[in-house]
């Protein structure tokens, strides 16, 4: 876990240094290529979406808003459509 977590960040915050050795050391633990995958994906949508937050100045609303509790009761009546 704790090496594939390194790869993460390191994809993260040096992309530029990224390279087959260092998936080639988390294969080496047992995990499997297609959970590195998984893991790759989400990792970067996690950051394209961080970054367009940064970028745009998206605010995450205060917890005492009411805006989640608005919005889990609509997903829960509703679900996603």
């Amino acid at each position: 876990m704790r090496a594939t977590l390194g790869l993460l960040k390191k994809m993260t915050l040096e992309p530029e240094n990224l390279g087959p050795d260092d998936v080639r050391r988390v294969l080496a633990l047992g995990v499997s290529r297609r959970a590195i995958e998984d893991a790759m994906h989400v990792a970067f949508l996690f950051n394209v979406y961080d970054r367009l937050a940064d970028a745009m100045s998206w605010d995450v609303p205060a917890e005492g808003s009411g805006f989640w509790q608005t919005s889990a009761k609509r997903l829960l009546s509703r679900g996603y459509k």
